[in-house]
């Protein structure tokens, strides 16, 4: 039997080879089936009917960054499910925020925290936050066969640049094309009046806890024209996931914070139905 086969104790070979860092890579040599792009999907007719994340927002702020999420999947003109998770810690100082078919996309955010894993552990350092937009970039296009069957995902990347001294955001389309934003960036069917909400309300000084009330404020508009985004929800005390990445890491907001924002949103629209408005000059 050749060396690159046997295995020594209980692990196999291709675990203590040399290798590529990227355990994509490492993957597709040893069980390319694995990967979500490698598997083929049964002849189906009409729309492939999954839950699909919604909206998704990001706001830098001169300490970091802020990535937010609503809650809510939905199926067709169906709510899936209303406290659906889709904000997720990438590494230390990045985040991924999901759009689009629900169990893909979770599947992919998993692949991408193991690659970043990998590749620490291999390199014995981390990827650069641009290199890590790259390596999502690669995963997104590998997705690109199921897109073309309404099957896509569409994340928002976010996180602090150690080398740089600030957070930064990254945008992407279905074929894995990669865009920096500049200052807040929106994905997701309730996107474009999310960003209506925070283009009004951005200002490049915003604190931390301004930062996190904006991202709530353009969810609540969001949620306000797009049914398929969800609103916070006070009965049930569902309301949105939000995080908070700056030189100390990667940190989310606790149920009670994030109830705290949303609470105090939700008083302003009662005395405000239509939201603030932007400062004049």
């Amino acid at each position: 039997m050749e060396a690159n086969t046997r295995s020594t104790g209980r692990l196999p070979a291709a675990f203590l080879t040399p290798g590529s860092s990227s355990f994509m890579d490492f993957l597709g040599e040893h069980q390319p089936e694995m990967l979500p792009g490698n598997r083929q999907l049964p002849p189906v007719q009409g729309v492939v009917e999954a839950p699909h994340g919604t909206t998704i927002v990001a706001v830098t702020f001169p300490g970091g960054v802020v990535l937010a999420g609503d809650r809510r999947a939905t199926m067709g003109n169906m709510i899936a499910q209303r406290d659906i998770e889709k904000v997720f810690p990438a590494d230390e100082y990045s985040a991924v925020g999901i759009a689009g078919t629900a169990g893909l996309a979770v599947e992919m955010v998993k692949l991408f925290q193991l690659e970043l894993e990998h590749f620490e552990k291999v390199e014995g350092a981390q990827l650069s936050l641009e290199g890590k937009a790259n390596r999502l970039s690669t995963m997104i296009r590998s997705n690109l066969g199921m897109a073309m069957q309404g099957l896509a995902v569409v994340p928002l990347f976010a996180g602090y640049d150690v080398d740089r001294g600030r957070g930064r955001i990254f945008s992407y389309d279905v074929t894995g094309g990669r865009s920096e934003e500049q200052s807040y960036a929106t994905t997701g069917s309730g996107s474009i009046f999310a960003r209506g909400a925070m283009k009004k309300l951005f200002r490049e000084d915003l604190t931390e806890e301004e930062a996190t009330t904006l991202v709530v404020q353009a969810l609540y508009d969001a949620a306000d024209d797009d049914s398929a985004t969800g609103g916070p929800d006070v009965a049930r005390r569902i309301y949105p996931i939000i995080t908070v990445i700056t030189e100390d890491g990667f940190r989310r907001l606790s149920d009670d914070e994030g109830a705290e924002l949303a609470r105090a949103v939700l008083a302003r629209r009662l005395e405000q139905p239509e939201g603030p408005r932007a400062a004049l000059l």
